[in-house]
């Protein structure tokens, strides 16, 4: 039952990105560009997705388990620190460049966009590099 729930919600979240044109990096890039052809579509996609989220996120923070009855599985902390900061400005920055981020970059790739092969494969070299990284300095 729970590989159901997840393939179901994967194959929904992909169908949303397709459809709200997250997936297309251009698309991105035109949200992105604030000084020139800015396109603010994906602005209304944003706060549709935190107008949706709202609800189940309040109930989440109160749930022990899911509704699939696994254990609930949220950040344990809300610090704002140096390694947040910057792993969000790496996330930006790729974003900016590239147009994808990884959910999109994924869908992209199965839909066949030949940029987003670069893309993921720069992303799985990321994130080994920063396991190899966490491995050095907690050891």
């Amino acid at each position: 039952m729970r590989k159901l729930i997840a393939f179901i919600s994967g194959l929904l979240f992909g169908l949303g990105l397709i459809i709200a044109g997250m997936a297309n990096p251009a698309k991105v890039l035109g949200f992105l560009d604030l000084f020139g052809a800015w396109d603010p579509s994906l602005a209304l996609v944003m706060a549709g997705a935190i107008g949706t989220a709202f609800v189940p996120m309040q109930w989440a923070q109160r749930a022990a388990r899911s509704l699939s009855g696994e254990p609930m599985q949220l950040p344990g902390t809300r610090q704002i620190d140096r390694r947040l900061v910057l792993g969000a400005l790496i996330f930006g920055a790729g974003w900016g460049v590239a147009g994808f981020c990884p959910g999109p970059a994924l869908v992209a790739l199965g839909a066949g966009f030949p940029q987003a092969l670069l893309f993921v494969v720069a992303m799985l070299a990321g994130m080994l590099a920063f396991q190899l990284y966490e491995r050095r300095t907690t050891a």
